[in-house]
């Protein structure tokens, strides 16, 4: 493997790529933000001004080499500086899940050792002050938003904007150190430290060092052929190695601007008012995106309904090959086009997707409906497959070679190796440096020929070179009888539906396999309303007698579906229930990034699989939860368990051969 450090031409920091940007695209936009309803831009030489004055401040507080700054908001250019501002200052930033609890929050400033958080507002400062005390590091904290913050004590408070003005007035005898400072960078100083989700355990500190960002930022820029002239909107949580490599490392290397939105509510407005150009989403929000729309067009007249239905089932038979320029004949070319007008083209807009070239999902499998709606409507929709070990790539999609069952070719400079045992492994330029303070886990994750084990299970095609992921190593089993359980692959079928939000499959080692299910409030409560059905929460809506039809509808039909799969036609689901609450990070059910925790759910709700495990018609159970202030509480439900029809004929070929 060539670890081509020579081919970014001296630019080995993040802050040298920033003083190439303000050198090549002055007067370009750098950054946007949603303000008050009006858009905020910022020049890259603007940015720079503002990134330079807070380091400066930084270094009137004493911040050393080495020391680590956590970072804790929502997407906003003030942030993305403040990461920038931390590397020219040859600290380390570590930004941090925003709706993390205190509790969570304390783990990783303590793990890291933080001397300092910027932090966005009283509800962020006010977390940090409440675990202040199980910080041993911790010095100082600057704040963004003044309000509420005017009596706190200031002793070891800094207002943002306050702290760039003092580093403004010391510019004059405090310059030459941050030009030093920024001249000790190297290709191997760390970038940016980033904590995983923790799936199965306590999140770990991911070390990424310049080399990780810069290389595989550039290799797959050049994949994509990304411009200056791109436009993103920045949503996702920065606190993720996938919003830190697309709003900073590639961003950097490409000199394209980095819009951020002016809340999580506005989220859907400001994409379409953007419309960006290059955009990532994780599989739910492409979800939330078609239920939104399967929503609108239940409400639609008839007509309408009937022009969608009747467009969208051509541009299913033929979309995908236009898109991937293969050969389609006149007339479906022609009917795509007029679809594109009446359907497709408005479709997009509403959507804020009109304006991409190049759209990427990744972070869990997504369905393959799914998938090829968003293709069909002529979205350049690709997936990749990566870590925050591996600085996000490990393999992406070709133009033209994009199929939804595979996640494509490895990145450039990326090499894989499958085991035997089927687990993936690993290695390349963004091959993580280590887990802060955690060798034994370094030393069991990557080897000393840098080859990562990612964990997964998964196999190349041997026609197209392409790679298929099954599933999780840990989660891929045997049922009794010797097939294959693979619960990604039918959970994903089931999330398709616009009215189901998630589902936990459960069946390794047993006879059968058995689902919880978690309806999608805002889908399934349009329904209720539309039908004139009353509830008063969603406990209620997820027991009416009309919902549980309909999920079961769904998943016999799923069913059917995964019969035709020989591999996997033992995952049929042969009972299931539709859970009482839906799985919350706060509950510990789910990460931050809203990966489900397999163990967790299955040992909170042991009494519900054993009961669809024993045959019973119902069971009544007791659950705790946690309110939005963090309180504790319970909720009681008697639920319905509900049996499935499967076909058994396929799976009874499947295990006679």
């Amino acid at each position: 493997m060539v670890q081509s450090s020579q081919a970014t031409d001296g630019l080995v920091s993040i802050p040298a790529l920033l003083a190439r940007n303000v050198s090549k695209f002055a007067d370009k936009p750098a950054f946007r933000e949603k303000e008050f309803g009006i858009w905020q831009s910022w020049t890259w030489t603007e940015a720079h001004e503002e990134i330079e004055a807070l380091a400066l401040g930084f270094l009137t507080l004493g911040v050393n080499e080495g020391d680590f700054i956590a970072i804790i908001g929502r997407n906003r250019p003030y942030f993305y500086w403040a990461m920038v501002a931390a590397q020219m200052v040859g600290a380390v930033p570590v930004p941090v899940y925003k709706d993390s609890a205190a509790e969570e929050m304390a783990y990783v400033l303590a793990h890291c050792g933080a001397r300092f958080v910027v932090a966005e507002d009283q509800e962020q400062v006010d977390k940090v002050i409440d675990v202040q005390e199980e910080l041993s590091k911790f010095e100082h904290m600057i704040y963004l938003d003044p309000r509420g913050m005017r009596k706190y004590d200031h002793t070891a408070l800094n207002q943002y904007s306050k702290l760039q003005d003092q580093g403004r007035a010391a510019r004059n005898t405090l310059q030459g150190e941050i030009e030093k400072r920024v001249a000790r960078l190297s290709y191997d100083s760390t970038c940016v430290m980033l904590y995983t989700s923790g799936t199965t355990g306590k999140p770990k500190g991911v070390v990424l060092s310049n080399r990780n960002v810069i290389q595989t930022s550039k290799n797959s820029v050049e994949f994509d052929g990304l411009r200056q002239d791109e436009d993103i909107l920045a949503y996702l949580p920065m606190a993720w190695v996938g919003d830190f490599i697309f709003s900073v490392g590639q961003a950097m290397w490409s000199g394209f601007c980095v819009n951020c939105p002016e809340s999580e509510e506005t989220m859907l407005t400001d994409l379409r008012e953007i419309g960006p150009t290059y955009y990532f989403a994780p599989p739910p929000v492409f979800e939330s995106q078609l239920t939104n729309v399967m929503i609108r067009m239940e409400d639609a007249g008839k007509f309408k309904q009937w022009l969608f239905k009747t467009f969208m089932a051509h541009a299913k038979k033929v979309g995908g090959d236009i898109l991937d320029g293969k050969p389609v004949g006149g007339m479906d070319r022609l009917k795509y086009a007029l679809g594109n007008v009446l359907v497709y083209g408005p479709l997009k807009d509403t959507l804020g997707l009109g304006r991409v070239r190049v759209g990427y999902t990744a972070g869990e499998a997504i369905g393959p409906e799914l998938f090829d709606f968003y293709r069909s409507l002529g979205i350049n929709l690709k997936q990749l497959y990566g870590q925050t070990e591996a600085t996000v790539f490990i393999t992406l999609q070709p133009n033209g070679e994009v199929r939804a069952d595979t996640v494509g070719v490895p990145a450039p400079e990326v090499e894989i190796r499958i085991e035997d045992s089927g687990e993936i492994f690993y290695r390349s330029p963004g091959v993580f440096v280590e887990y802060l303070n955690n060798p034994d886990s370094t030393a069991s994750t990557k080897d000393s020929e840098n080859w990562v084990a990612t964990g997964d299970a998964g196999f190349f095609e041997e026609k197209s070179g392409h790679l298929r992921i099954i599933d999780r190593i840990k989660d891929v089993g045997k049922l009794a009888d010797g097939r294959m359980f693979a619960p990604k692959f039918v959970e994903n079928k089931l999330k398709f539906y616009p009215d189901i939000l998630e589902a936990v499959l459960f069946g390794n080692g047993k006879d059968r396999c058995v689902a919880f299910i978690n309806i999608d409030l805002t889908a399934v409560g349009n329904w209720a309303e539309r039908n004139n059905i009353a509830y008063a929460s969603y406990q209620e809506l997820a027991g009416h007698p009309r919902v549980l039809e309909t999920i079961q509808n769904h998943v016999e039909t799923v069913n059917r579906s995964v019969a035709e799969d020989p591999m996997l036609s033992g995952c049929q689901i042969d009972r299931f229930l539709v859970l009482h609450k839906e799985l919350d990070a706060d509950d510990g059910e789910m990460t931050r990034t809203k990966k489900v925790r397999r163990v967790v759910v299955a040992d909170k709700f042991k009494d519900l699989v054993d009961a669809l495990y024993a045959g019973d018609s119902e069971v009544s159970t007791t659950t705790e939860v946690t309110y939005e202030d963090g309180r504790k509480g319970s909720i009681s439900a008697t639920l319905e368990l509900r049996d499935a029809k499967t076909v058994q004929v396929a799976a009874q070929k499947v295990a006679a051969e």
